[in-house]
């Protein structure tokens, strides 16, 4: 039987919630800090959950839609603020924080919920847009799971600012070790679009640098390629990092996104899909040819560095300090005597 739970408070059913005075955020969260929105033994938080009203002439009738709604009602005026709500209320959060769940992890979830119930519930807020529904912080998943076994869902009602509801949903995210991390930096990149850094950083309980560097892996490939790709629970930060590095490359680029799009890469799983394509890049990309440099009398020099893209002349200072300032005193004057060569050679070519 459908049950519908309406907003947590009868006089304020079809109001948006009143945006909480924003706080001060360090500039160096502590990977390893509380969750003070969702801590339990907080008594303030639990006494501002108001009772749910609103429900309508079934309750009079005491059927049983308005004797459950009643029950939660006291729930929360009591400061119990697990209750039950029916799945069809709840719409997800507006920064999604999860690649979609493939059906044999869905499955999974839903057999384990089955077996065991459903052992922690999801956070949500009352929607701030649409009276007598609820918005996601957290649980997206369970919230799935749940709806089909046609079950309500245990869930903790709770007033966010979206500040708090994004800090709140990320904290969750950043204690589950099956997020992966392009899934973190993907979160990152949405939060980015609203947010300012500094926010950003205590949501995902990352520092500054941790934080820089997954935006610019998210950046680097993009949707297209992570979504091919999938979550890639293995792949850490270092690999991510390396594919969002060859991808500096036009060319490289450009061959991963077709790599990404070849339908035969959906064959096999996310990590493999992701190793598959940074495979292929990586036995396509130029090699390059190592020379040492060495004077007349044999004595080492440094190194000389070609490939198709660029050439690097490397000098030890320690080897031949000299040589390697009369190189950065020649460098202009070779390049000026380059540009007179080539423009005779024009002229008189004219």
């Amino acid at each position: 039987m459908s049950r519908k739970i309406f907003g947590p408070a009868a006089t304020d059913a079809g109001k948006k919630p009143v945006d909480a005075p924003k706080t001060q955020i360090a500039a160096a969260p502590n990977p390893l800090r509380t969750r003070p929105i969702l801590a339990a033994t907080d008594a303030a938080a639990a006494r501002s959950v108001q009772p749910v009203g609103a429900i309508g002439a079934s309750l009079s009738k005491l059927s049983e839609r308005g004797r459950h709604a009643e029950d939660i009602e006291k729930k929360l005026a009591s400061g119990q603020v697990v209750v039950e709500l029916d799945t069809a209320l709840i719409d997800p959060s507006f920064v999604v924080d999860r690649m979609p769940l493939d059906e044999a992890g869905l499955a999974s979830l839903v057999e384990t919920i089955r077996e065991n119930t459903q052992l922690s519930p999801v956070l949500v807020r009352p929607h701030p847009d649409k009276s007598g529904r609820y918005q996601t912080a957290f649980g997206h998943r369970r919230i799935r799971a749940v709806s089909i076994i046609g079950i309500p869902v245990r869930a903790i009602v709770r007033e966010l600012t979206d500040e708090e509801m994004v800090i709140a949903q990320g904290q969750e995210n950043s204690a589950r070790k099956d997020l992966s991390y392009i899934e973190k930096a993907r979160f990152a990149q949405r939060l980015e679009a609203r947010f300012g850094r500094e926010t950003i950083m205590q949501a995902m309980s990352v520092y500054k640098s941790d934080l820089s560097n997954m935006l610019s892996v998210a950046h680097r490939i993009g949707e297209e390629v992570t979504n091919a790709i999938g979550p890639a629970a293995k792949i850490g930060r270092r690999g991510w990092i390396e594919l969002a590095e060859l991808m500096k490359n036009p060319k490289t680029a450009e061959a991963v996104s077709k790599a990404a799009a070849a339908p035969e890469l959906q064959r096999l799983d996310s990590d493999a899909r992701f190793n598959a394509i940074l495979a292929a890049i990586k036995s396509a990309a130029p090699k390059s040819k190592t020379e040492l440099l060495s004077g007349t009398a044999g004595e080492k020099l440094g190194r000389i560095v070609s490939s198709a893209e660029r050439i690097v002349l490397t000098v030890d200072r320690k080897q031949a300090p000299e040589f390697a300032e009369f190189v950065l005193t020649r460098v202009r004057a070779l390049h000026a005597e380059f540009e007179k060569g080539r423009a005779e050679g024009e002229a008189g070519a004219s």
